[in-house]
């Protein structure tokens, strides 16, 4: 497995929630939730994070549907991954995101938080979510090839 910090993101209409993988790629913690406003707005605001946090490797909440197939919300989601994929030069990876944002519900309910407090940190903890599967599956992939 690379070396390096992963970004995870949980591309919604409105918002990106962001994690970030410690440098061996062991662990995924939610870092902020950027506010969308333009394309070129969110790319800079992910550049940032990207500098800042040495990022290697970014991997993108897939959001198909339940039966598997890719929707609009999919397609969306594809065209900013091209976006970010171009403004950083890092490898841009796909992660099915399905009932991520249902568990990360789950687990923020869960915790002392009110329903303000849950809605500001949805978005980091889905891409959490996202990120943490990834790196398990790529750990998986890594120790069956040894």
């Amino acid at each position: 497995m690379s070396d390096g910090r992963v970004m995870g993101l949980d591309v919604g209409d409105r918002t990106v929630g962001v994690a970030i993988s410690d440098p061996t790629r062991l662990i995924a913690q939610g870092v902020t939730t950027i506010r969308r406003t333009t394309l070129p707005a969110d790319l800079v605001a992910l550049k940032a994070l990207v500098a800042e946090h040495e990022v290697t490797a970014i991997v993108v909440g897939w959001p198909l549907r339940l039966d598997g197939r890719p929707g609009e919300q999919a397609r969306k989601v594809a065209q900013v991954a091209k976006a970010i994929e171009a403004a950083t030069q890092l490898p841009v990876e796909r992660f099915d995101e399905r009932l991520t944002t249902v568990a990360a519900e789950r687990a923020l309910r869960e915790s002392a938080l009110d329903g303000r407090g849950r809605r500001k940190l949805i978005d980091q903890v889905a891409a959490s979510l996202i990120l943490q599967g990834w790196l398990d599956r790529a750990r998986t992939m890594a120790a069956r090839l040894t």
